[in-house]
């Protein structure tokens, strides 16, 4: 349906998480390298619980090793830069959701190379959602507009 990318993550429970979340929502996860954690590193498999075999999970060595590899039509860059929210973006199936990592999010020259970003809302003074809740919002909306078909 769609590709959830984590450009760099740093936390474990964050992709194990996202693990859970893409495997309920028929979504991949894609993670870029380097990896602030092991695929195997305990933190992950519990938050990811027992979805691990239900779960499409890939990980690439660089940015450019997961757009070879997915051919993407769109990206959507999730940044709490950008000035266009993520409820204005009329999702497709195949679409690449783009999250940076935890600590610094998306960096500029990455952004610079994906035309369509946008911000998820949040009250003045707050700098950023956690990373698997920003995945979920993105992916449940996305998926909403698809009139949550089952892929």
């Amino acid at each position: 349906m769609f590709h959830v990318v984590f450009y760099r993550p740093e936390i474990p429970g964050n992709a194990g998480n996202a693990i859970r979340m893409t495997a309920g929502s028929g979504c991949a996860l894609h993670l870029i390298e380097p990896l602030g954690f092991s695929v195997e590193d305990a933190k992950l498999r519990r938050a990811g619980l027992d979805y691990h075999d239900r779960a499409v999970l890939h990980v690439h060595a660089d940015l450019d090793s997961a757009w070879r590899a997915l051919d993407p039509q769109r990206i959507i860059a999730f940044t709490s830069k950008a000035e266009r929210r993520y409820d204005t973006v009329s999702y497709q199936p195949g679409d690449v959701l783009l999250f940076g990592p935890e600590s610094t999010g998306l960096p500029q020259n990455v952004l610079e190379d994906v035309p369509i970003r946008v911000r998820i809302p949040m009250l003045p003074g707050i700098r950023s959602m956690n990373l698997a809740n920003s995945a979920a919002v993105a992916v449940y909306e996305a998926w909403r507009q698809q009139d949550f078909a089952i892929p």
